[in-house]
């Protein structure tokens, strides 16, 4: 389960999340309201938004860094907006990857900083002035900010998890969902479905239905033999762990013992203790993610554990594999149709 989101979001419908729907209306309403109406800024160069329908963790991160990598290949300058982790001040703040710490610009801005340069703020807008001004940026990815971002979006691609999909199909606080399913895909430009599973399967045809192209996609190891025949206690504070310990497992590893913490969770000192003695009592080696492992590293956790401490590296796969030229390609049709107006 996402840790910001209750149990119950990714479970069948029951009295709870039918108790909060008044609430769940009124938040759909403004949801909706801010999709339709909100005042948009452009900027000078195309927009790519990597967002997702619900709370919760759908595997934009990987996705935006092989977008990344993706326009370098194509010639392209890419810088990342991001918002950050736990509410960044307006001012925005060019990630360094070696010296920022993941409480101050979040882990997923620390990993992204390791492909392109990343701008955090609030103000998408100010972020995107600065990538464009001091780094020369000429495609800016977009990393969530799909509802609530004040920045023109060329193209928005909407990434959906194959196994968790949209969870009980309610908006918050009833369910995982940011605004109404319609109301999303109004504004969206595509689907990524991400992995294996059927619970993403209903959403899927429906966005067939309103001519939304539909494309999948994958994460694989890209370290699987380092991790082959070991045993772990495997650790992840993300937002579905399980598909952590699957991965780990896919990699042929042996998962002895599994440590889920909420997404984004700082470890304590006596948390990476009680990690490290059950361990070692058992046997087992220690993995994690490397969203924990930035937090980690860019946090107080001693070397001694860093050095003991395995890392589950993946990497976006798409299918068929010319899919993100496909995408960034139709996002630069879209912003050079921008600048010529209507």
């Amino acid at each position: 389960m996402a840790s910001e989101a209750p149990p119950f979001w990714w479970e069948k419908p029951d009295w709870r999340a039918y108790a909060l729907a008044p609430l769940s209306f009124a938040y759909a309403l403004a949801a909706g309201r801010q999709l339709k109406r909100g005042k948009r800024r452009k900027v000078d160069v195309p927009v790519l938004c990597v967002g997702n329908f619900t709370v919760g963790g759908s595997g934009k991160t990987p996705v935006a860094i092989a977008l990344a990598t993706q326009a370098r290949l194509m010639g392209l300058k890419p810088g990342i907006l991001s918002r950050g982790h736990g509410g960044f001040s307006s001012e925005p703040h060019l990630v360094d990857a070696v010296h920022d710490s993941a409480r101050h610009v979040g882990d997923e801005a620390l990993l992204l900083a390791e492909h392109a340069p990343v701008a955090v703020s609030v103000n998408r807008a100010a972020g995107a002035a600065m990538l464009i001004e001091k780094h020369g940026c000429d495609l800016l990815i977009m990393d969530d900010g799909f509802q609530s971002a004040r920045i023109h979006m060329d193209y928005a691609l909407m990434v959906v998890d194959a196994r968790y999909g949209v969870g009980n199909g309610h908006v918050i606080p009833a369910g995982p969902l940011r605004a109404t399913i319609r109301d999303q895909l109004l504004h969206a430009d595509s689907i990524l479905k991400m992995g294996e599973g059927t619970a993403a399967d209903a959403l899927v045809r429906r966005a067939a239905r309103a001519g939304k192209p539909i494309f999948s996609a994958r994460v694989q190891p890209v370290n699987a033999a380092a991790l082959a025949g070991r045993k772990f206690l495997a650790f992840a504070g993300i937002g579905h762990p399980e598909k952590f310990f699957d991965s780990v497992a896919a990699a042929g590893g042996t998962v002895g013992i599994k440590r889920p913490f909420p997404d984004h969770h700082v470890y304590a000192d006596d948390e990476l203790t009680d990690l490290e003695t059950t361990a070692r009592k058992a046997g087992l080696e220690l993995v994690t993610t490397a969203k924990d492992a930035a937090r980690l590293r860019h946090g107080s956790a001693p070397s001694g554990f860093l050095e003991r401490l395995q890392v589950l590296e993946i990497e976006t796969i798409f299918d068929p594999p010319h899919t993100a030229e496909r995408i960034i390609g139709e996002t630069l049709a879209a912003w050079r149709q921008r600048r010529l107006g209507p």
